[in-house]
């Protein structure tokens, strides 16, 4: 008879053959940043997380600075936006000047620099439209030109999450042309049309104006094309490819970290947080051990990197263990 529980007995002998570890190095906080000054605004469908201006950003990062996780990932909240989301690739837009601040006050603060349009487009879509259709080839030279606008600001690395075909090899090209060989770029590779960005779209204020993301946002019922983004992605040049949403897609990340021989970064994305968040704000949860087994699950299944809201909370949980 086996006797399993032998090495369950106690916390020692637990910790002792504890298959999984996931540490403060493993996470990626994203950061929202808004035009404007003396702005800290709370996002109401997300306790916990804010938009700041510039000159109030050193609040969080100051606390990031201290939590030894890897980095943030920014987003951009611009005060115009129009048709053709003219602030993503502006070199004075308020993403590259958050960079260049930052930068110089954190030099080692890893920056990742989110690369979209649906932040900055009046009309909410990733990329410029025709009527109701979203323009996949016009839209290419314009995530490019984002993406080096911000690693001239002093981005360390650019994911693009617009889910245009080619996108990471324009983004290549524009960075190696420019100088910029040792840039990374991570791929939001399989990226789901998924109801679970709700409240990110409050953050960020990117919800679409017409229809959906259902013509460039993959099917949540697919898995195998899941496999042939990411491969696309790797073809083209990224370095890193992500999955997201994560915790409905951790099938998806196992077979991402099965398949392919780079790191596989997982985005715990806004209502997956919110769920958890709510839960616990009710008392229906313990908020420290659901947001532990759920990070914990995302990095069993292969994430190497893990993005998430809960990440300043779970270096502080960890230090405590």
């Amino acid at each position: 008879m086996n006797r399993f529980r032998r090495l369950r007995q106690n916390q020692a002998i637990r910790r002792l053959v504890q298959e999984t570890e996931i540490s403060p190095k493993d996470l990626i906080y994203p950061i929202f940043v808004i035009e404007g000054e003396n702005i800290k605004e709370p996002v109401e469908s997300m306790p916990g997380v804010y938009r700041y201006s510039i000159d109030k950003i050193d609040e969080i990062l100051e606390e990031v600075d201290k939590s030894g996780i890897s980095g943030i990932l920014l987003f951009g909240v611009p005060a115009h936006k129009d048709s053709v989301g003219s602030e993503a690739y502006n070199e004075n837009g308020v993403t590259q000047r958050a960079i260049r601040y930052i930068k110089a006050k954190y030099p080692n603060m890893l920056v990742i620099a989110d690369i979209c349009l649906c932040e900055y487009t009046s009309h909410g879509h990733c990329g410029l439209i025709s009527g109701n259709e979203i323009l996949n080839d016009e839209t290419l030279p314009l995530l490019a030109k984002a993406a080096l606008t911000n690693v001239q600001a002093g981005a360390d690395m650019v994911a693009p999450s617009d889910m245009m075909d080619g996108d990471v090899a324009a983004i290549r090209k524009i960075l190696d042309d420019n100088g910029f060989i040792n840039t990374p770029i991570m791929g939001y590779s399989a990226k789901y049309c998924s109801k679970y960005y709700s409240p990110f779209r409050d953050a960020a204020g990117s919800a679409p104006e017409f229809g959906d993301r259902k013509t460039y946002q993959m099917d949540f019922h697919n898995g195998n094309e899941g496999m042939r983004e990411i491969a696309n992605d790797i073809e083209m040049g990224a370095d890193i490819v992500m999955v997201k949403p994560a915790l409905a897609y951790l099938d998806i990340i196992r077979a991402a970290k099965d398949m392919f021989n780079v790191p596989i970064a997982a985005y715990n994305v806004s209502g997956e947080y919110s769920m958890v968040k709510a839960a616990a704000i009710n008392g229906w949860i313990n908020e420290r051990d659901i947001v532990m087994e759920n990070l914990t699950a995302m990095k069993r299944a292969g994430a190497k990197i893990i993005i998430t809201y809960h990440a300043l909370d779970m270096a502080k949980w960890l230090k405590e263990e």
